[in-house]
């Protein structure tokens, strides 16, 4: 039996070891992060040392909040390796060189504890042969975990055990991996590139012969390679940019060293490929690669002239076809059409349908680890088992093998899919069998049945007496919809269940009010309108709070504006490890309407220590400027450094677990007796407090780096937070409160200044400041 870990060591401080001593310290480990001496270096620890320093700077962040790096302890090869024996995992993260890697594990070897994990973040060579003349102790507690890279962001992580690995550990390790490090976990074989990146190579080698075949540019292959099939805005050459060429290089020369035949041929680095590598322009990290910017423009490069040239897009009535539909439909829109667009598609994807299933049995034990492979490594929507589902099994065989491609004889084997009710083919059984579950995590619909719904949003039945809100409008914008139904549930969950949880499986929780009902209403002077609106928001979030039964947000992603007010009431929030929230209104020249304001406040409040003497007005000051500079948490922990969340509230890393570790929180609240908090009154800061919060405003205004519209929504903010017109330490009632934040909204909304930022908003996605 594995023992728990508790404390790591990082082999190798470059890009990956220290993304890995981050992630690890993210969620609580602390770490040793050693590296080798350089020669004739005085500071002898300096390489590890400043790849801590490193974690400050890069983008995206590798550290949830920076005191995380306190856990990291930096060391050297030489000095340190007596802490080895600490450690309960030991991950090599040093140079993709064989004799380098068994270099370091000998060292390993001599210094670790008996059933400590050792682990190696290769992501192409061979596991078997690192652990050779090693010992039995050592062999047995071997195995690889491939991360992605940023470690913190991509959720992927591939474990792949050797013949010699206890199944203890290769089982520990994935549920390690899933419930600690909060990653989707597949198991690999110990197959060159595992299966991601053998996959996901293929694929990306694959689309440049295409390309080159066609005559299109990166920027038309890219137009049509990215979410229009379910992939990320980076598409192909814009990812190949971001990874770097050099890395892709590397990569790729892996398999090609590895295999043969066809399949070699597809790996063989394409000149172009080589001819950037040789010029430095190897992507993001070089200023050029694919792609180049100049100002404001995006140029993209001509790989028969090597000139960079406007970059263009593809242009097919397929593409306009597709996007009016979804799934299956929108697929077959795009494969089947015979047009520039599917004829592009369906030569880049079908190739890479085929090779999955050559694949199948020799990467993994079954399509299921493959399709998860590529959705959480590479950003696949669906993985190519999925896909092939939804183009048509029986119909792409025909086309394929009218083409003169081989199909696998067990994919001809199948029942006109590869999943069916919850089941999956398994080529080995020549059988379906039922999908392999994973505890923790809560599928709507599947797991749930729904108990009403309007327009909006739906309220499912979770069992065990928790019932879930979930929002349903497009982007999750709160609408009279979502806020009827917010009503409607507490008033449910009230008669019938014991506690509710607030929360979806969106792309995000929510990232605010609707605001397009908000401009229409304030262009047509229909304040009435807006004044209704807003007046049942706030009555909706004091149902939220005042409950009899507790509730419970499970925001994650963007948690904005009227997304943070949903949460900010409720009696416990599980938030999950990237949650990015904020009070972000004044950037659309409005403020918080739904009680934010109110409720941002009496958080910063409840954390002052019972009995001890604080400055009210250092919180007013604290509260406004969060408000008024509209900031935003770049995760749940500094999320709860702004106060946003309670220190007892939680923290979920793996994303797919937030809803069940919601419903076990309202579970809890309500089995131990859960009463809604007492209406109490609330001290402001009151006239003097106001002059107090203009001062910083009004100082920034004059030194013009605010608009005379910013000071404007400044003091709206500034009269609400205080309180009004009123003597400084009045305690006054909720509601007065929500009333002035009321009124200033109302104002605002009704300003031109703000209906511009408003329109500019929806119209361009960013704030303007006017």
């Amino acid at each position: 039996m594995a023992q728990p870990i508790r404390k790591a060591a990082v082999i190798g401080s470059g890009v990956m070891g220290s993304g890995i001593a981050a992630h690890l310290a993210n969620i609580g480990i602390p770490s040793i992060l050693l590296d080798i001496v350089l020669e004739g270096e005085e500071n002898r620890s300096r390489l590890s040392e400043n790849a801590v320093q490193k974690l400050f700077k890069q983008k995206p962040a590798p550290l949830a909040a920076k005191q995380n790096a306190a856990l990291i302890t930096p060391g050297n090869l030489e000095d340190d390796l007596d802490q080895l024996a600490q450690a309960d995992w030991i991950i090599e993260a040093v140079v993709e060189q064989l004799d380098v890697k068994k270099s370091i594990f000998e060292l390993i070897d001599v210094h670790r504890k008996k059933s400590s994990i050792v682990s190696s973040n290769t992501s192409g060579i061979s596991i078997c042969a690192m652990k050779e003349g090693r010992s039995e102790d050592f062999k047995r507690h071997f195995l690889g975990t491939h991360f992605f890279n940023p470690p913190r962001y991509l959720k992927l992580l591939e474990i792949i055990p050797t013949n010699e690995t206890d199944p203890a550990v290769t089982a520990y390790m994935q549920s390690f991996g899933e419930n600690v490090l909060g990653k989707g976990v597949v198991r690999a074989k110990d197959t060159p590139n595992f299966i991601a990146n053998r996959v996901g190579t293929f694929g990306l080698l694959k689309t440049m012969h295409v390309m080159k075949e066609m005559n299109l540019s990166p920027g038309e292959a890219d137009s049509v390679t990215g979410p229009l099939i379910g992939r990320p805005k980076s598409a192909t050459f814009r990812t190949l940019d971001v990874v770097g060429l050099d890395t892709f290089i590397h990569v790729a020369g892996n398999v090609y060293g590895q295999t043969t035949g066809e399949e070699r041929e597809v790996f063989r680095i394409p000149e172009e490929l080589k001819q950037m590598k040789e010029k430095g322009w190897i992507g993001a990290k070089a200023g050029q690669g694919f792609f180049k910017k100049e100002g404001k423009t995006i140029l993209e490069l001509n790989l028969k002239t090597m000139e960079y040239e406007e970059r263009k897009k593809m242009k097919a009535a397929s593409i306009e076809a597709a996007k009016q539909q979804k799934g299956a439909a929108r697929w077959q829109a795009l494969l089947y059409a015979d047009d520039k667009a599917g004829r592009f598609l369906w030569n880049i994807i079908a190739p890479v349908l085929l090779y999955s299933a050559e694949l199948a049995g020799e990467i993994a034990d079954d399509i299921v680890s493959i399709d998860q492979a590529m959705k959480w490594g590479f950003g696949w929507k669906e993985g190519p088992f999925e896909i092939w589902d939804k183009i048509g099994v029986k119909r792409s065989i025909e086309r394929m093998e009218a083409e003169g491609r081989a199909v696998p004889g067990w994919v001809k084997q199948l029942d006109g899919a590869f999943y069916q009710d919850g089941r999956c083919y398994d080529r080995l059984s020549e059988s379906y069998k039922p999908l392999p579950q994973r505890e923790k995590v809560i599928e709507l619909n599947k797991h749930t049945s729904i108990i009403k719904e309007n327009s909006g949003a739906r309220l499912h039945d979770m069992g065990d007496g928790v019932a879930l809100l979930e929002f349903a409008s497009p982007n999750n914008a709160i609408g009279l919809d979502i806020i009827q139904m917010i009503t409607a549930s507490i008033d449910e969950v009230e008669k019938n269940y014991k506690a509710l949880v607030i929360g979806n499986r969106g792309k995000n929780f929510c990232v605010g009010a609707n605001l397009a009902m908000i401009l229409m209403a304030a262009q047509d002077d229909d304040l009435w309108e807006i004044d209704m609106t807003v007046k049942q928001f706030q009555q909706a979030m004091m149902k939220i709070k005042y409950s009899s039964k507790p509730v419970v947000a499970a925001p994650f992603g963007m948690t904005l504006g009227g997304g943070t007010e949903v949460c900010l009431p409720a009696a416990h929030i599980q938030a999950a490890h990237e949650t990015y929230m904020g009070l972000v209104e004044t950037g659309v020249g409005l403020i918080p309407g739904g009680g934010g304001n109110k409720e941002l406040y009496i958080r910063y409040l409840n954390q002052m220590a019972d009995g001890v003497n604080y400055d009210l007005q250092a919180v007013a000051n604290k509260v406004f400027e969060t408000i008024a500079m509209a900031k935003v948490s770049a995760s749940a922990a500094e999320a709860r450094g702004s106060h946003f969340l309670y220190q007892s509230d939680g923290i979920s890393v793996n994303e797919d677990h937030l809803l069940y570790d919601a419903k076990q929180a309202a579970l809890y609240l309500a089995e131990a007796g859960y009463t809604a908090p007492i209406r109490r009154k609330i001290p402001v800061t009151g006239e003097t407090g106001y002059a107090a919060l203009l001062v910083g405003a009004q100082s920034m205004h004059a030194s013009g780096f605010i608009s005379e519209h910013d000071l404007a929504i400044a003091k709206k903010l500034a009269w609400v937070i205080a309180g009004g017109n009123v003597p400084f330490g009045t305690e006054v009632e909720e509601e007065y409160l929500l009333e002035l934040e009321r009124e200033a909204f109302l104002q605002l909304a009704s300003m031109p200044k703000t209906q511009q930022r408003m329109q500019y908003m929806l119209m361009k996605g960013k704030p303007l400041r006017n």
